[in-house]
């Protein structure tokens, strides 16, 4: 049941994104068409969407900036975050201290950060135990409220401890990716958090995948204001990532 649960948010999610292809769904969520027609039922009796011939539609009871779970955001454009963690490896340094923030993309990277030695400060409160057991990582997190919906932390206390250290790097994610804005989340701490993060590195590496680029659908903003890398993965729009280089990134899309 929990199971079905997380599969109908994370669907809910792609219904917002503009993703109503049962067929299309189906291959994303590894799961028969029947199967999807089932969860769109149930979405359906509780006005999240509105069914259509081979699809549906957001309904009226939901807004675009819907905010979804960790646990849905994980089964989302799962291979696109794998390809990204594994160029996020290339630009790291043996030694360096990372900042790791919360979020699904994020949390793909630390699962395959290595044998590298590195000292590692995150409000990723899923990712504690899985950095813990690398013996040549040494852990700091980052205390304060935990928010359920995302299991990260922030709030004053996050940001107290933060400010007592720095980082070479800090591998940061978001609802969206606005070239000349930043980045948007859907609280004001979140992108408190997320901006403290990036004034405590020397260098900011934003993991987004495809979807995130050019999207504003979050109201609280966290803004990129220096030289930063973006890495993103290879079915990213052309355009987007012009105009995100234009904007000061450097662009990375990943194979």
């Amino acid at each position: 049941m929990r199971r079905s649960r997380s599969r109908r948010e994370a669907i809910l999610a792609e219904v917002a994104r503009g993703q109503a292809d049962v067929d299309q769904l189906a291959v994303q969520f590894g799961v028969s068409a029947s199967t999807i027609r089932r969860d769109l039922q149930a979405l359906s009796a509780q006005h999240g969407v509105t069914r259509t011939y081979g699809g549906a539609l957001l309904g009226p009871a939901f807004v675009q900036d819907i905010e979804t779970s960790l646990v849905a955001r994980r089964m989302i454009n799962r291979a696109a975050k794998a390809a990204i963690a594994t160029a996020a490896l290339a630009v790291l340094r043996d030694g360096e201290r990372l900042i790791l923030d919360g979020g699904s993309t994020v949390g793909a990277f630390g699962q395959v950060l290595g044998e590298t030695r590195h000292l590692i400060i995150t409000n990723n409160m899923p990712m504690v135990p899985v950095l813990a057991a690398k013996p040549k990582i040494e852990v700091m997190v980052l205390g304060g409220a935990v928010r359920a919906i995302s299991m990260a932390t922030c709030g004053s206390m996050a940001e107290q401890a933060l400010r007592q250290v720095t980082a070479d790097r800090c591998f940061i994610s978001a609802d969206g990716v606005l070239a000349g804005r930043g980045l948007c989340e859907a609280s004001a701490e979140q992108a408190a958090l997320k901006s403290l993060m990036m004034e405590q590195a020397n260098e900011i590496v934003v993991l987004a995948d495809s979807s995130k680029l050019g999207r504003a659908s979050q109201p609280f903003w966290a803004t990129l204001d220096r030289p930063w890398t973006l890495i993103t993965d290879a079915g990213a729009d052309v355009a987007q990532c012009r105009l995100m280089a234009s904007k000061g990134a450097k662009v990375i899309r990943a194979e």
